[in-house]
């Protein structure tokens, strides 16, 4: 076979050598008519209005993620282009600006549960990716293995991604480094019976992912590139990559989020919000609208401006107002919140549930029976949004379901695994640093917030970190939230109890509770599991006199789990449905009581210290 740095002298020099089975230029002048002119392979249908964007090396197109695309007709089986057999490279050069759980450069795939077959290059979240089915993998069944880069991609600049694949190996490489391998695959590529060529898209006949970004160049060859091969294609383009990033501006300027409250003490808040542009941040608060100040920082799409010099305990005003570059100006409604209290002697209530991801009518049916509590804030142990790499989930499935609460009661995050560690989720949630653990306290409770997706046994960074946190605390209460349960009854979380044994909890999480025996931790609250448990007191694994107890309550929007058929001797109570907490804490006394959705009180506790 040809080697690859051929491949390079033949487009670069007019050098006989191997061509790509197909290749699409995106530039204005390749577009006639509606059609998008291959430079090799089938022609594509331009939809939507892709735009010119500059780039060192002439203009390439915008695409908004919704409309704009190229649509080749009919399945990949009925195209001229000859598909890739035994091995192959996949090439492009293109941008996101918008990450989503999966997208696609160029894609020839059918997803149906386990049975995956094709192949796809693009990206899952921040981080760009490649994934290839084949006839010989060991699970038979099309399972594909997918690889993803190390680092996450910045969104708006230009990058040049690449896999191959050879028989027995995948490689991923971004910008001419290689950044991943697998050899789960091998043998002959499996292709679907029938797909869409995916074109700036990850597309299969039930999904369709439109790229929000830029394309310069898609190639596909039925060749193994080596990696001095790609580095050489990758310098031949390289000023894209070292260009500034562009994130192109909508047409409207329009509020995406609206404002919503983080990070409260006796003496600040954080205001944030998103718009649609880059534009001014400026929050006007006071103690009444006649009586507001203003107070700015730096301007962005999403906007985080820090109160400061607040009166404990006090009732406070604000709205929001941003100007983009042409002067237009967007300002929210007049808006309230509420310090909290500077002695621990003060009552205060919280709300908390987890788990909001998926359904955002239940989500909104939820948040309106915790704002009706009026809480000073409120907790959500993980799992926020179904897929935290999906900017739609911020956006209209969470922010969007969930007013007035946000807007007037701050939240107090927790990471759960359906954030995946996302850009997006730090973006949107402004926390003490590292924000993934943090604490915090709110009048007589002290909250320690860990993140149980990272490393958490003995000798680990957070670990050490929540010891040397609790030893010092001299919090009347003291509460910790992570996202999986050390104890829980469900039926196959943890091993499936319809058919033989369970662990019956994250067995990771469980060296950590010895450190909430030793240092007085009153209850660990999780979510992960979507339905409600209360444990007893446990100490040693076991139900006791004394020790923390432990609240599962998942039930905030998650597709409903179940019990398993026989009890653990740690549990106390549980309940299968959608459902809330509500907590009231006044000096030495803990009153909690949880409700479904329909505001009907099924669970109580009550502690006295």
């Amino acid at each position: 076979m040809l080697g690859f740095t051929a491949l390079i002298l033949a487009s670069v020099v007019g050098h006989d050598g191997p061509d790509p089975v197909a290749a699409w230029e995106f530039a204005p002048k390749y577009v006639r008519d509606g059609v998008l002119r291959a430079r090799l392979g089938a022609d594509a249908k331009v939809t939507g209005a892709p735009k010119a964007s500059p780039t060192p090396l002439g203009d390439c197109l915008a695409l908004d993620g919704k409309q704009d695309g190229f649509e080749l007709a009919g399945s990949f089986t009925d195209q001229r282009t000859p598909w890739p057999k035994e091995r192959l490279t996949v090439e492009a050069w293109a941008a996101v600006n918008t990450p989503e759980g999966f997208g696609g450069f160029l894609s020839v795939l059918q997803d149906n549960g386990n049975a995956e077959r094709g192949f796809v290059l693009g990206y899952t979240g921040d981080r760009f990716a490649f994934g290839l089915a084949t006839h010989g993998a060991d699970d038979g069944d099309g399972k594909m293995t997918y690889l993803k880069a190390k680092r996450p991609y910045e969104n708006g600049r230009m990058y040049h991604v690449v896999g191959t694949y050879d028989g027995k190996t995948m490689r991923l490489y971004v910008n001419g480094k290689l950044e991943s391998t697998s050899t789960e695959q091998r043998g002959p590529i499996l292709y679907p019976a029938k797909a869409p060529v995916g074109l700036g898209a990850y597309r299969d006949d039930e999904e369709h992912v439109r790229l929000h970004g830029r394309l310069s160049r898609v190639a596909l060859y039925d060749l193994t590139a080596t990696p001095d091969g790609i580095e050489h294609l990758y310098e031949h383009r390289q000023a894209l990559a070292e260009a500034q990033p562009v994130i192109d501006e909508p047409a409207e300027f329009t509020s995406v989020v609206e404002p919503y409250l983080q990070h409260p003490s006796a003496t600040e808040m954080t205001v944030m919000w998103e718009t649609s542009r880059v534009a001014s941040s400026t929050v006007y608060f006071g103690p009444s609208k006649g009586q507001l100040k203003a107070v700015s920082a730096e301007p962005g799409r999403i906007h985080s401006v820090r109160l400061t010099g607040l009166r404990p305990e006090s009732h406070y005003v604000y709205r929001t107002e941003s100007v983009d570059a042409a002067g237009k100006k967007l300002e929210s409604p007049l808006l309230t919140f509420r310090t909290a209290p500077a002695s621990e002697d003060r009552a205060v209530r919280f709300t908390i549930v987890g788990d909001t991801q998926d359904q955002p009518a239940v989500n909104r049916r939820i948040a309106e029976h915790m704002w009706n509590e009026r809480p000073d804030y409120f907790v959500i142990v993980g799992d926020l949004v179904g897929t935290g790499a999906n900017k739609v989930h911020w956006t209209d499935h969470f922010f969007g379901s969930m007013r007035p609460l946000l807007s007037r009661v701050p939240l107090i995050p927790v990471i759960g695994n359906h954030e995946g560690d996302a850009r997006l989720y730090y973006d949107y949630m402004n926390v003490p640093a590292p924000e993934y653990w943090y604490r915090f306290t709110y009048g007589p409770v002290e909250w320690f917030i860990v993140d149980s997706n990272r490393e958490v046994g003995p000798g680990s960074e957070q670990y050490q970190w929540l010891e040397k946190a609790l030893a010092s605390s001299k919090a009347r209460w003291k509460f910790v939230a992570h996202h999986h349960p050390p104890f829980s009854s469900d039926e196959d979380d943890y091993g499936n109890l319809w058919e033989g044994q369970s662990t019956r909890g994250d067995l990771r999480l469980r060296p950590m509770t010895a450190l909430y025996e030793k240092y007085g931790v009153d209850i660990v609250w999780n979510g992960h599991i979507h339905s409600y448990e209360r444990t007893w007191p446990v100490a040693k694994g076991q139900a006791s006199e004394r020790g923390p107890i432990y609240i599962v309550c998942g039930g905030g929007g998650g597709g409903l789990e179940t019990h398993g058929p026989t009890r653990p001797e740690f549990s106390s109570r549980v309940r299968h449905g959608h459902h809330y907490c509500v907590v009231s804490i006044h000096q030495n006394r803990f009153e909690m009581r949880a409700f479904d959705i329909e505001g009907r009180q099924f669970d109580s506790l009550i502690l006295q210290k």
